[in-house]
């Protein structure tokens, strides 16, 4: 069994050549649109933690496979943001960006700031 990385930049490190860069700039894209998420490693992959902790905060998650980059967002935390990436949905939380075609930066961010608004603006009429 391979060993769980113990930080975002060791699992990026531990990714093919060809996807690093890939990676670099998802993640890039992650803290621009959520610069107060905390990152970690859950799972053995990048996850990122806003508006609580524990399943309450989780944003977003992202992992690297043989044919695609995985995004995981939770559905309880996109709710109808979920239908601007429906095209790419394999699962109910999960959206698989294949890596021989070019990927959604902009989308994947907007979609990040959007739920960070919305869990702000959900705490604040608290």
């Amino acid at each position: 069994m391979k060993k769980a990385p113990k930080d975002v930049d060791e699992y990026i490190m531990g990714t093919p050549k060809e996807v690093r860069g890939t990676l670099v700039k998802l993640r890039r894209v992650i803290k621009k649109a959520a610069p107060k998420a905390t990152e970690r490693i859950s799972y053995g992959m990048p996850f990122y933690e806003y508006g609580g902790s524990g399943f309450k905060g989780r944003l977003v998650y992202f992992a690297v496979f043989k044919k695609y980059i995985a995004v995981y967002i939770p559905p309880s935390r996109a709710g109808d943001l979920l239908d601007k990436l429906k095209k790419y949905q394999a699962t109910k939380s999960s959206f698989h960006f294949l890596l021989d075609k070019q990927f959604p930066f902009a989308l994947v961010g907007k979609t990040v700031q959007e739920i960070v608004e919305k869990i702000d603006s959900q705490t604040k009429s608290k």
